[in-house]
């Protein structure tokens, strides 16, 4: 028994790892030698693994076979349902060793991580300013560029990160959703309900 489950393991001459085909083996080898033959025909795109070519195309082709029973949403991918059907459940399974905050997604809980570890592995290669996610690198390398593409429809203005644009339509909107649990005055930003509050407080700011 074990020489023929000897026969059927095909190890990695690189790392010793065992494989339990040839193709997983081939699969396998291009990690470490980083050959990507597999190209993508509609954008060039190439990928090491063959089975990735056909879930990268519905980039393209929009299709979505994955489908939410509860809610009808489509996805392209099933562990991309997966992590939405937590929406519905409310099952978050990945926990924070440090102060045990739960995430319906793993890379959630990597990025909070950092709260605690102060790490911030995204820099700006402008001014080295450091970030803990890359999207708010994203953001502040517009402050350097000068884009700014969240524009208003209401009035054009245009923003170079969404949560601006969000606060300034409040204006054309009226919509004001941060209230005083005192006496139920609201206001367009958490800021204002802030300072508002020291009336009640007798807090000076």
């Amino acid at each position: 028994m074990a020489k023929s489950l000897a026969k059927s393991s095909y190890q990695c001459n690189i790392c010793n790892k065992s494989l339990s085909s040839r193709s997983n083996l081939a699969d396998h080898i291009r990690i470490h030698t980083r050959e990507k033959p597999f190209r993508c025909n509609f954008c060039g795109k190439k990928f090491a693994r063959k089975g990735e070519i056909p879930v990268h195309v519905r980039i393209h082709t929009g299709e979505k076979p994955y489908q939410c029973n509860i809610c009808g949403q489509s996805f392209t991918r099933k562990d991309i349902l997966t992590t939405h059907g937590r929406v519905h459940t409310g099952e978050k399974p990945y926990h924070c060793d440090i102060c045990g905050k739960r995430f319906t997604r793993t890379g959630d809980l990597t990025v909070h991580v950092r709260v605690h570890t102060g790490e911030k592995p995204y820099k700006c290669n402008l001014c080295s300013k450091s970030f803990a996610k890359s999207t708010n690198l994203t953001d502040h390398k517009r402050i350097h560029t000068g884009e700014k593409p969240y524009q208003c429809d209401f009035c054009s203005k245009s923003f170079n990160q969404n949560n601006q644009l969000i606060k300034h339509r409040r204006i054309h909107t009226g919509e004001k959703p941060y209230h005083c649990n005192i006496c139920d005055k609201s206001f367009a930003r958490n800021d204002e309900l802030t300072t508002h509050k020291h009336i009640h407080t007798g807090e000076k700011p």
